[in-house]
């Protein structure tokens, strides 16, 4: 089985691929338990397939190499994912990454859960950002780099004054900044998101001293359902 399967995780079947391999776990199963004899006629017949499913108790190939797909599937997004996010918390988006990541997001999507046949025409089409969405039932990325960003925004509002990294949230920079309008701050994007989940007016510093709270307004920030 080892070797019939070596890098199944990978495979991308179709049905006509999933039959020819069944046919083949069938093929193989009849060699090893052999023939049986028909108790009417006393003939020696072969099993068929609801017999062999009851002799062989473990799942057949097909249903082996779809659970070690959904297995490695897990596995790399569990690693390609903090990989892609690494330092979030630090970004100072603008709305046009925002819209960047999300078209990127949307095409790996498309590529892991491919086109879908419409029902009246029959042709095959690309799948709706709606339609993935429903599919990816997880937060969207911008969706999980808010939250890590708030999440990391509260765990600094709460260090002391002698922390480094307090001291270059709250400090000022002394020289004078160039002309034209200023560009979004990392602390710009902590009051945008607040006020996505209705708490905008508030003080975030403040806000962040209750672990409570700021722990349920970042599990908002990361469920919120925008368009």
């Amino acid at each position: 089985m080892p070797v019939v399967l070596y890098g199944c995780e990978t495979w991308s079947l179709t049905l006509r691929e999933e039959c020819r391999l069944r046919v083949f776990d069938y093929r193989v199963l009849r060699r090893i338990f052999g023939p049986k004899k028909d108790e009417i006629t006393g003939e020696w017949r072969k099993l068929h397939n609801e017999e062999l499913n009851n002799l062989y108790s473990s799942p057949n190939i097909v249903r082996v190499i779809k659970s070690r797909r959904m297995k490695w599937a897990g596995h790399v997004a569990r690693v390609v994912l903090p990989v892609v996010l690494y330092g979030c918390e630090t970004w100072s988006l603008t709305l046009r990454e925002e819209c960047r990541l999300r078209v990127f997001e949307n095409r790996e999507l498309r590529r892991i859960f491919g086109p879908k046949r419409d029902k009246v025409t029959g042709e095959w089409r690309k799948l709706h950002n709606e339609k993935l969405n429903n599919l990816y039932s997880s937060p969207n990325i911008v969706r999980v780099i808010k939250s890590r960003r708030m999440r990391w925004a509260g765990h600094v509002a709460r260090m002391g004054e002698g922390r480094g990294v307090y001291r270059v949230l709250v400090g000022k920079p002394e020289e004078r900044r160039p002309l034209g309008r200023p560009r979004r701050r990392w602390e710009d994007n902590i009051g945008m998101d607040l006020r996505e989940v209705g708490c905008g007016c508030l003080d975030w510093m403040d806000l962040a001293q209750d672990r409570e709270r700021w722990r349920a307004l970042v599990s908002a920030v990361m469920n919120l359902r925008v368009p």
